[in-house]
């Protein structure tokens, strides 16, 4: 049996997760909200992301079309408050059919093992 270290079974829980972020994060935007909040609650439903790694992620996904954002100087803090475009929308919806897919071809292949 090949044991596998901590550093590189982190690198492929990364590679498993990356994807699903994108998704997660376009799905909770459905509702505006800013950075700090966003991490807030993708970690409580289970994604664990750096701030290193979202702030960059939800510039990309704006650049892309994904996610619009705007400003709210209402408060005492400026905060730039991020929600799924109609294009993101689009993606997440496949992109979670995708998911479905692949998680009943995941049971099945676990099914098929046991």
């Amino acid at each position: 049996m090949v044991v596998i270290d901590d550093d590189a079974l982190a690198t492929h829980r990364q590679e498993l997760r990356r994807g699903t972020v994108v998704l997660a994060c376009l799905l909770i935007l459905e509702r505006p909200d800013y950075g700090y909040a966003l991490l807030e609650a993708l970690e409580s439903k289970g994604f664990a992301v750096d701030a290193n790694t979202l702030y960059p992620l939800l510039r990309r996904l704006e650049k892309q079309g994904l996610l619009t954002s705007e400003w709210n100087t209402e408060e005492s803090r400026p905060r730039k408050f991020y929600r799924t475009s109609a294009d993101g929308a689009e993606l997440a919806a496949t992109l979670t059919g995708d998911w479905t897919e692949l998680n009943t071809a995941f049971r099945t292949l676990l099914k098929d093992e046991s």
